[in-house]
């Protein structure tokens, strides 16, 4: 049966909820709205609080015979061409985390790319799974890491032929895209399936110029954002499922095991309209923001100081496999100001938040949302920052490590490092003691340090100068990094 895409099951429930006038004796407890603080209501609205019903016994009734939530990932796994896909409200930390889980249980290995998101390295220390960690493609003169290309995956299942399968990051925040195909075949020679942390590449099956999606590619299983660069509300996730390397109702279980009990229909809402959306007028709305990326990528490479980061650039032997010309990334090495300089003064003085920033570069995250007129801003900023940079030099130093310096060895497994017997020690002291929590600049949010690894002074300098410098580090457990968590000398 041809599926209807101008249907969307949870927003059309959602309707009939409203015109049959359902009264609730059930929580959410504010009541479509009656009970919500006046002063909430005025800056939240009151749409919010009226698509705030309950899935089950709200949305749908109590056995969910209506198959509202079923219908609605039904429609959306025939819009990317998968064999099913699941709803998440918990946003894709928690749909990669259950992938993971699908895969690999204590003690097995799982290869993983390196450039993995923090949620990955949760997943780790929550499952006890053992990582087998695939070295990025490390571009040294821009200190900048790319997807791990499928000969590294080869050899790693070369060296650890009991792997269950393999996890990778593609499209990277940077927009960097790994060879998808190249490593589903690397795991489908083996049997084992592969997992893709897609969650910045939600809009990639809707358009042929941009990198092929993890379906398309051959992945087994993909997890992607909504939220990120779709139409989604924060927290709206999906899981992608395709092959029968994993049972579907074993990623379901496994989902279940970390999945809240309360989903928001609103989320839900924000998915399945966003699924109608692209199916019906998504080419459309990807080229016309695949056009307006182009000339933003033209205008700012006018700037004097600023150069955008391109395929040239992010591509080719050694680098990425393929490239996403809408996250928007500007070199600010010319004009000797650092991303976090750059940021902060975008925010200040034209209100203007960026995508990303590090110790060179600012992201603007370009979607089907924007039009001349905010990227008319954008730009006008842009060029106003090159103006005021001369005042903000010097940038404060970071001092980023060579990649041979940037990789710690593995001295415990995640798990046993963040649950085992711990304690502080200072900074100064901490290098060559095995860390017991993560450290993590963020955005991006890829890790610098993870539990289990052994510090080193490169690494330590890099996140100190970038503290400094105004990195932002949101999870050691000091916030100052005066001190490090590290594992007691008998536990090591």
């Amino acid at each position: 049966m041809t599926a209807d895409h101008t249907r969307a099951p949870v927003l059309e429930a959602l309707v009939d909820y409203h015109r049959q006038g359902r009264l609730a004796f059930s929580p959410p407890g504010h009541k479509q709205a009656r009970g919500a603080a006046p002063d909430v209501r005025a800056v939240l609205g009151e749409a919010v609080f009226l698509g705030d019903v309950l899935a089950s016994g709200g949305l749908d009734d109590r056995l969910t015979r209506g198959r509202v939530l079923e219908r609605a990932e039904e429609l959306m796994a025939d819009a990317v061409h998968a064999d099913h896909t699941f709803f998440s409200t918990c946003g894709s930390s928690l749909s990669v985390k259950a992938a993971m889980l699908s895969v690999a249980g204590p003690h097995e290995k799982l290869l993983i790319g390196r450039d993995a998101h923090k949620s990955v390295v949760s997943g780790l220390i929550l499952s006890g799974i053992e990582p087998v960690w695939v070295e990025p493609q490390w571009d040294a003169e821009r200190h900048l890491a790319h997807p791990p290309s499928a000969e590294k995956f080869e050899k790693a299942f070369e060296n650890h032929p009991d792997a269950k399968g393999a996890l990778v990051t593609s499209p990277t925040p940077y927009g960097a895209a790994a060879d998808l195909r190249g490593i589903a075949e690397v795991c489908h020679r083996r049997s084992v399936p592969l997992i893709v942390d897609e969650a910045w590449g939600a809009h990639l099956p809707f358009h042929p110029a941009l990198p092929s999606w993890a379906m398309d590619a051959g992945a087994d299983i993909c997890v992607t954002s909504i939220h990120k660069m779709g139409s989604g509300l924060e927290q709206g996730s999906v899981f992608h499922l395709q092959g029968d390397l994993v049972p579907a109702e074993l990623l379901q279980t496994r989902a279940d095991l970390l999945g809240t009990t309360s989903p928001s229909v609103l989320l839900y809402a924000g998915l399945d309209g966003w699924r109608r959306q692209m199916y019906l007028h998504g080419e459309e709305l990807m080229g016309g923001a695949l056009e307006l990326a182009a000339e933003v990528r033209a205008a700012i490479e006018q700037i004097d100081g600023m150069h955008v980061n391109d395929r040239d650039d992010f591509c080719g032997p050694g680098l990425a496999g393929d490239f996403d010309p809408l996250p928007v990334v500007i070199d600010l090495d010319g004009l000797g100001i650092s991303g976090f300089q750059a940021a902060d003064w975008l925010h200040e003085h034209h209100a203007i938040d960026m995508h990303l920033s590090d110790h060179r570069r600012v992201g603007a995250q370009i979607t089907h949302a924007d039009d001349r007129e905010t990227t008319g801003e954008l730009l006008a900023a842009l060029k106003d920052l090159a103006h005021a940079a001369p005042a903000l030099r010097p940038a404060p130093r970071t001092e980023v490590p060579e990649p041979s310096e940037l990789r710690l060895a593995q001295g415990l497994l995640p798990r046993d490092a963040f649950f085992g017997p711990a304690e502080h020690v200072p900074l100064s002291k901490a290098a060559g003691r095995v860390a017991a929590e993560m450290i993590t600049p963020y955005p991006p949010g890829i890790p610098a340090v993870l539990p289990g690894e052994r510090l080193t002074e490169p690494v330590l300098r890099y996140l100190s100068s970038g503290k400094e410098a105004g990195m932002n580090l949101p999870d050691p457990t000091d916030p100052e990094l005066k001190t490090i968590r590290v594992v007691t000398r008998d536990a090591e």
